[in-house]
């Protein structure tokens, strides 16, 4: 395997040999990339709440809340709650009032909940995909790497292939 150190832009061999034309600069997001790696929940919490102290209180009890409100146990017990007042709202007869229960009653206190899970399951398929897609990033920069290696391994083999030609071509 023959290593070699990234050439000079556009500097041609004095025997005659081939021109080297790359001059390896890495991108400056990579530095950053490899510091920070993905972005992270606390991250955008700072960014939303404010990284003072009444933002991170707010971004921790807003997120415990939703931790506890957003299970399927916390949509059986308000649908226990809604159905506590639903004979009353029955038995009163009046369309209005029938309405008024399962419009603020039972379904606001049943489907939140309900879709904060729903919102949770997203989230985590959409986690997943962009931790994929993050790695497969990295996976693809690293075959770069690898590729800018293995060409500058064969542009010293073709230099030495061209020094030995030019060593031998009769003057």
């Amino acid at each position: 395997m023959v290593r070699v150190a990234a050439p000079r832009a556009f500097r041609r061999d004095t025997l005659g040999g081939m021109p080297e034309l790359f001059d390896y600069k890495p991108h400056p997001h990579v530095e950053k990339r490899k510091e920070t790696g993905p972005p992270k929940v606390s991250a955008a919490a700072a960014t939303i709440h404010g990284q003072g102290r009444i933002g991170r209180f707010n971004a921790k009890v807003g997120l415990k809340i939703t931790l506890v409100v957003g299970t399927m146990w916390a949509a059986y017990i308000f649908t226990l709650i809604t159905l506590i007042s639903a004979p009353t709202a029955f038995k009163s007869g009046a369309p209005l009032i029938i309405v008024g229960w399962i419009a603020q009653t039972f379904l606001q206190l049943v489907l939140l909940p309900i879709i904060i899970v729903g919102q949770n399951i997203q989230a985590a398929a959409a986690d997943a995909r962009s931790q994929a897609t993050y790695d497969d990033a990295s996976a693809v920069l690293e075959e770069a790497k690898q590729i800018q290696v293995h060409l500058l391994a064969q542009d010293a083999a073709i230099q030495k292939i061209l020094s030995s030609l030019a060593a031998t071509k009769p003057r």
